[in-house]
């Protein structure tokens, strides 16, 4: 099979000009503009490659020019292919590798505390100047939650954080963990409007040392600690525990680790709430061209993954909200954000890179748009009285 007639196959709805490096067209799909989206092919060996690997090397491909855009954005021709793709596999050979999909599986989510650290620091110790470019004031990298889409990317992240605090139901005093605090935003926030006190842990440094900075400025260095750990070395009792865009990072391997450790760490009585990027799908392949070029070690995992470990640690599964669209509407904004600040992006770094995190932000957005990418929220308890019985005291 060539590429004209995969793609042909796949391309149910609209299409796309596509032409080689023989400059020869090709008609993909039935194209609904008059002047459609048009995909150029600069690598003679392209061709072989998008069919082989389109997962892979298209995200390459865009990045180092050698595949050029034009009568369109990138957002564009990737609503449309996420559009058809839908939540299935787009890789000819997936059937045939299926049975060697869980020993990748395991061998690249291999993240011992070492190796957890490195990966982390590979996105997160970029430049805080990048982040400041597409974040919300307050820079948090996770989910927002719109109540609606007309809401701003700020009202969106307040939305989320005080959605995470009645879930959690923290009450003055207590002690609380933030597992992956990140910028601190979160844990400053409970602290703020809960009095609790908070202890945040992450794996880099520059989001310590903002952390650090943030919480001194706020006058609640004696209520919030941040620390430089992995959750693995911690060896203390907390009434609740909260975790939000971290567990992606946990590595299959560890997930039984993880689960372990939050029940050994959370009281009796206490509630935690784990707050993750998840698959609507069966287990699968991380998406090879994001574990390459921009979270390393990271994996989305199905619900089937994450209910056995949790099951047996001990802990209760008291809910789980899946939040669909949301994240869309964040990479939506944080995309808008990225593409309007090109220049400074320049400034920082060269075109490569910018085009890279374009890929990044508008293929995510399409991937919770269009394909399996959901959020999930799990709320964990250890006693079936510790969580009233009904969500009144959410909503």
């Amino acid at each position: 099979m060539n590429l004209i007639k995969f793609l042909n196959k796949l391309f149910k709805y609209d299409g796309f000009i596509l032409i080689d490096s023989n400059q020869k067209k090709y008609v993909i799909g039935k194209p609904l503009k008059d002047d459609p989206i048009k995909i150029k092919l600069l690598d003679k060996n392209l061709s072989y490659k998008l069919l082989m690997n389109p997962d892979l090397y298209f995200g390459e491909a865009y990045t180092d020019g050698s595949l050029i855009i034009e009568n369109g954005t990138l957002t564009e021709f990737l609503e449309i292919a996420f559009r058809n793709i839908g939540r299935g596999e787009i890789n000819i050979y997936g059937k045939i590798l299926k049975k060697i999909k869980g020993t990748y599986r395991y061998l690249t989510n291999f993240n011992k505390i070492v190796k957890s650290k490195k990966n982390v620091s590979h996105h997160y110790d970029i430049s805080e100047k990048l982040y400041d470019l597409f974040l919300d004031e307050n820079r948090q990298y996770s989910c927002a939650y719109f109540k609606n889409e007309n809401e701003t990317l700020e009202e969106a992240q307040n939305n989320k954080i005080d959605h995470i605090i009645k879930k959690l139901k923290i009450e003055p005093d207590q002690k609380v963990l933030d597992i992956g605090s990140g910028w601190g935003t979160l844990a400053l926030s409970i602290a703020n409007k809960t009095k609790a006190s908070v202890t945040g842990i992450t794996l880099s440094e520059n989001q310590l040392e903002y952390s650090l900075k943030k919480a001194k400025e706020m006058n609640l260095s004696n209520q919030v600690d941040f620390k430089l750990i992995d959750y693995r070395q911690l060896n203390e009792k907390f009434d609740r525990i909260v975790s939000v865009g971290m567990f992606e990072h946990v590595g299959r391997k560890f997930y039984s680790t993880y689960f372990n450790q939050v029940s050994k760490l959370l009281k009796e009585k206490g509630i935690a709430l784990i707050h993750t990027i998840g698959s609507s799908n069966p287990p699968r392949d991380p998406q090879p061209w994001i574990t390459k070029y921009i979270f390393p070690g990271g994996y989305t995992p199905s619900l089937s993954e994450v209910s056995r470990p949790i099951e047996n640690s001990g802990l209760i599964i008291s809910d789980i909200e899946v939040l669909r669209m949301h994240y869309a509407h964040t990479l939506r904004h944080w995309k808008e954000r990225f593409l309007s600040k090109k220049e400074d992006v320049l400034g920082m770094f060269d075109e490569k890179f910018y085009r890279m995190w374009e890929f990044y932000l508008a293929s995510c957005e399409m991937a919770f748009k269009w394909g399996d990418q959901v959020v999930f929220q799990f709320q964990l308890s250890k006693d079936n009285s510790s969580v009233p019985n009904t969500r009144d005291y959410i909503y």
